[in-house]
């Protein structure tokens, strides 16, 4: 009976590793635009409803194969989101219903959208580089 496992299979991911396969996953702006739909759609606010279908556009081009560049995007628009929505101000009272709660996940999504899509997009390489190298 012979070991199989490999030194590389028995590793974890380092926190950076997590956080650059996080922001070049196409789901986490898709499931980021759910949020800030379902917040937003009733009553309806026009302005922060122009979010969610450029995060859906950056998950339709992560699918396309632009991986770095919707990681990019994706992170410009959750940083942008995240410093709107910090600056309404909500009693303390009302962060415990159900908006409070939906809009404390949005936020939490948008901080790990921005660091995760920063570390993809400074760290990834586009096609261009991969040939001339």
């Amino acid at each position: 009976m012979t070991d199989t496992n490999t030194p590389a299979e028995g590793t974890k991911q380092s926190l950076m590793q997590t956080a650059r396969a996080w922001g070049e996953n196409p789901f986490t702006p898709t499931l980021l635009a759910t949020t800030i739909a379902a917040q937003h759609m009733r009553p309806f606010q026009a302005f922060p409803m122009l979010f969610p279908p450029v995060l859906l556009f950056t998950s339709y081009a992560n699918l396309q194969g632009f991986t770095t560049d919707s990681a990019g995007i994706s992170a410009a628009w959750s940083g942008l989101y995240l410093l709107l929505a910090g600056r309404r101000k909500q009693p303390f009272m009302k962060k415990w219903g159900a908006r409070g709660i939906v809009r404390g996940v949005t936020m939490g999504l948008c901080f790990a959208n921005l660091v995760g899509g920063g570390l993809a997009y400074t760290l990834g390489k586009r096609e261009e580089e991969e040939d001339d190298e």
